[in-house]
């Protein structure tokens, strides 16, 4: 009971600072038009890294984003700030319960008609490195894939993370790109290398 409490008071304090922290930064946002008038007639998932979700994550708060987190402690932690921030939860990991948390998410999507998020190469790598999740969550979900990167003027990069994750610092200019929306018509053993490879390309094509 103590752990559960001091995680839900840690969380209420980090997305108070998150909430600060992000509104002393400055957004662009490339390619987003196509993509919100998408989003008005049919499902998409946002498929990004896991070191550039910070400005993304504040960008789309309120939404009502169905968030595939990991059921990990480390996710329990990040799942109690994304629920502060608006977002829907689908808890599970590629480990463990990936497969539960993927099928909860279809049934998610359908049942609330909401968009979803997959940082791609999480919940522990390898980075840069897309697994099968955001593949079979379009899919299933017959939702439009939509890359997205993000570049930021000034960061702190923590290097000792697996995700060497960017922290923007106050002031800076983030800027989200937003790449062209796709659709995955049929997956099957055969195919799921292919389409992995095939937004790990994407995701690239909008920057190094």
């Amino acid at each position: 009971m103590t752990r559960i409490t001091s995680t839900a008071t840690l969380a209420a304090l980090t997305c108070q600072l998150y909430r600060i922290w992000g509104r002393t930064l400055r957004y662009e946002r490339d390619g987003y038009n196509s993509v919100q008038t998408l989003r008005k007639r049919e499902r998409v998932v946002f498929a990004l890294w896991h070191d550039e979700l910070f400005a993304p994550c504040f960008l789309h708060r309120g939404e009502g984003i169905i968030a595939l987190v990991s059921a990990s402690r480390d996710g329990e932690f990040l799942a109690r700030i994304l629920e502060r921030l608006g977002y829907n939860l689908s808890r599970g990991s590629s480990r463990r319960s990936g497969v539960r948390a993927l099928k909860g998410g279809v049934n998610m999507m359908q049942r609330l008609n909401r968009d979803a998020v997959v940082t791609v190469d999480g919940p522990t790598g390898p980075r840069h490195k897309v697994k099968d999740g955001a593949v079979y969550l379009g899919y299933k979900a017959g939702a439009w894939i939509v890359p997205v990167r993000v570049r930021s003027s000034r960061v702190k990069r923590f290097e000792r993370a697996w995700d060497r994750f960017q922290l923007p610092l106050p002031g800076a200019l983030c800027r989200i790109i937003y790449g062209v929306p796709y659709k995955v018509e049929e997956l099957h053993s055969e195919s799921l290398a292919y389409e992995r490879q095939r937004l790990q390309q994407a995701l690239y094509a909008l920057g190094e």
